[in-house]
């Protein structure tokens, strides 16, 4: 597989289809590290859930 990197490329939002230039990432109650929820900034509808362990659990 072949990885093409493109400064111009801009993603567009799943739902309502607008350019993100940013996306809203939020934190979200979690005992076992950090979970952030991410979304558009124009429809407020979640685009990801991304998870990071504590550094203690590896």
């Amino acid at each position: 597989m072949q990885v093409r990197f493109d400064k111009e490329f801009t993603p567009l939002c799943p739902h309502c289809n607008r350019a993100l230039e940013e996306v809203v990432a939020t934190r979200m109650r979690h005992d076992l590290g950090r979970a952030y929820m991410h979304s558009c900034p124009h429809c407020q509808k979640v685009i990801g859930i991304s998870h990071r362990k504590g550094f203690w659990m590896g």
